[in-house]
């Protein structure tokens, strides 16, 4: 099995330890990983502001890196939502459809492609668990509060195997924290109310930690966090799962 460890281009550029952290925990498991150093911004934001018709060069570029990998794993929920949703390439409709096939995020990965079991991390830290909206309702990472249906998380699957981690309940487990992507731009003020919303939710039930699949929720609330001088911090769920100490 060989993975293709797809970045996304904030990742790269804003927190790079969740990306070693990925690498390392892939490593760690057993994978073999190749980062194709060509890669770049998967179209996103262009896509989410209404201009797609523009992201064709960045999904030829994408199938260019990734078309011949057996998976292809990022850590961000957002964006592996968008190449599954959005990846074409109107002469070769079959490749683009495969390689759509083989993205995954990275907590879906080790729960449903390697069915990890065990890790051997460490975190002795209280954490709460930001729910992003692409994970969510886009991947289904975890059971919708609203529906009436069993619940399941496949985040809190693997943060159960962490040595010393104490996950902490939240009043509204699975609400948006206001980032959005381009939303937080044009409706700033709303924006930040919902953030603040969810920084007080972690605050109130002893959060030491806020984790997500998503470290576009994370800069959000991280940036509210920084604003209100609070002592919690952000991190990346591969992070904690990548820890030893």
């Amino acid at each position: 099995m060989t993975v293709g460890l797809f970045i996304p281009c904030y990742v790269n550029q804003f927190y790079p330890q969740a990306a070693i952290a990925t690498l390392q925990l892939l490593q760690k498991l057993g994978v073999e990983v190749v980062y194709p150093p060509r890669q770049t911004c998967c179209g996103q934001p262009m896509a989410n502001s209404g201009f797609e018709h523009l992201t064709q060069d960045c999904n030829r570029l994408f199938l260019e890196n990734f078309s011949d990998f057996d998976y292809i794993v990022a850590p961000s929920a957002s964006c592996v939502l968008h190449v599954k949703q959005h990846l074409h390439a109107p002469t070769n409709p079959a490749l683009a459809e495969r390689t759509r096939s083989r993205v995954y995020e990275l907590v879906e990965f080790l729960t449903d492609v390697l069915k990890v079991e065990n890790l051997a991390a460490r975190f002795p830290h209280k954490v709460g668990i930001h729910q992003s909206c692409h994970g969510l309702r886009g991947l289904y990472l975890a059971q919708m509060s609203e529906l009436n249906a069993s619940p399941f998380s496949k985040p809190v699957q693997l943060l159960n195997m962490v040595d010393g981690l104490e996950l902490v309940d939240l009043d509204r487990p699975d609400e948006c924290c206001g980032f959005g992507g381009t939303f937080c731009v044009a409706e700033e003020a709303v924006s930040v109310k919902m953030g603040k919303d969810r920084v007080t939710d972690h605050v109130k039930n002893g959060a030491e930690y806020i984790t997500s699949v998503d470290l576009s929720c994370l800069m959000h609330l991280e940036g509210i966090l920084h604003r209100n001088k609070s002592a919690i911090k952000a991190v990346h769920i591969a992070e904690i799962l990548n820890a030893t100490v």
